[in-house]
């Protein structure tokens, strides 16, 4: 896998462009706080471009199963240079309305380019590499934002917010040329082109997951550990609230993003290609511990030990989710699937803030832990029986 060249360019890119889009939020963050006082008008604005991404996410579906994931991927590169000129524009008037127009424009890149990108990644590696690509890669995200939001916080400080942008623009430029260099062979693509056909509706995919029960299975597991990442930062604020202690916030972000990254490069020793659903099951059910062991959110040593749980079984069930995704979803339907994805991710992920919001002001965070938790654990029992009854179903079937 480490001789092909398409991993190292699509490595290196992922880790500039995420240095650029973590250096971008931040700067977005910086400008909101200077000329949005409402909380509400900065969710509502956020709020917006998440909206944008997942309205445009059918279309952008049909076009990557439709056309060269590569030339997707390019187009959708520029759009992301070209939207940051809608920042210098806002920076230089003062300008809500460009910001929102800049929202839009980086939310609809993204709702093409990151499907995209996934799929496209089986037709870059070997099948019984994809899990140490995927765990590889979501490592290499993680480091970028890191180093893009310690990158930014160093440079607000001795530079303008503009030239905050223009870095995030040169970083999204060395992106967009990087992936002309991409080579790899798009077959599905080739032969729709050939025979002067599109890739079909979008609304096929759900007959597809229909006849795939692991891959349906799967997706619905990702609602447990988003049920503790979207209101991750909320929780974090509140522990170090109940703790009466501001130095257990980085301690926490310290300890799961180690952690992550340990699972992320253990998960492809741990696995096979006999045992990764049954490795999936045991990780969900960590993440769903970890949120039950919030309940002694008052006690130091628990927390550190809930997310340091936490961090290892993610970093472990996403690699594992994007493999089984990428090699039972038929090819032809990765990018409508991983668009469908993608927008499933993004609704979820403002439900599960929002919530979290709720029940911290109405229930507190020990309360809400264990409704989550047990919440998470019913999903895996339920999921868990369903899916292993099959194989049995199949075997007395077979049984004259």
């Amino acid at each position: 896998m480490w001789k092909n060249r398409n991993v190292w360019i699509i490595l290196m890119g992922e880790f500039i462009a995420g240095i650029g889009l973590w250096t971008g939020i931040i700067g977005n963050l910086e400008f909101m706080q200077a000329h949005v006082p409402s909380d509400f008008a900065k969710s509502l604005i956020l709020f917006i471009g998440l909206l944008a991404g997942v309205l445009v996410g059918p279309l952008a579906g049909k076009i990557i199963d439709s056309y060269s994931k590569k030339k997707v991927m390019i187009y959708s590169g520029f759009g992301r240079m070209l939207s940051v000129c809608f920042m210098f524009l806002a920076i230089e008037y003062q300008s809500i309305l460009f910001m929102i127009l800049f929202m839009i424009a980086i939310q609809l890149s993204a709702a093409f380019y990151f499907p995209a990108l996934q799929s496209s990644i089986p037709l870059i590696v070997r099948d019984k590499d994809l899990l140490q690509m995927n765990g590889v890669h979501m490592n290499v995200s993680t480091v970028s934002r890191i180093a893009g939001t310690a990158m930014a916080g160093a440079m607000l400080v001795i530079m303008s917010l503009s030239s905050l942008y223009l870095a995030s623009m040169v970083a999204y430029g060395i992106l967009f040329l990087s992936t002309f260099l991409l080579d790899f062979e798009d077959k599905a693509a080739d032969e729709r082109k050939k025979d002067g056909k599109g890739s079909g509706s979008f609304k096929e995919i759900m007959p597809v997951l229909k006849e795939t029960p692991i891959a349906l299975t799967v997706l619905i597991l990702t609602i447990v550990p988003f049920l503790f990442i979207g209101g991750f930062n909320l929780v974090v604020i509140n522990i170090s609230e109940i703790q009466d202690d501001q130095t257990i916030k980085s301690l926490i972000y310290t300890i799961e993003g180690i952690c992550f990254m340990i699972g992320a490069f253990a998960v492809k020793k741990l696995s096979n290609d006999n045992n990764m659903v049954q490795l999936m099951f045991i990780f969900v059910t960590l993440i769903a511990v970890a949120h039950l062991s919030l309940f002694f959110a008052d006690i130091k040593i628990m927390t550190l030990i809930s997310f340091g749980i936490f961090g290892l079984a993610v970093g472990c069930f996403f690699p594992i989710a994007a493999t089984i995704f990428q090699t039972k979803i038929p090819k032809e339907y990765h990018g409508r699937f991983f668009s469908f994805r993608n927008m499933l991710d993004r609704v979820m992920f403002q439900v599960v803030l929002l919530g979290t919001g709720l029940f911290l002001d109405t229930i507190g965070l020990q309360m809400m832990a264990l409704v989550f938790g047990f919440l998470s654990l019913t999903l895996i029992t339920m999921y868990g029986l369903k899916l292993f009854r099959q194989p049995m179903k199949m075997a007395h079937q077979k049984t004259p």
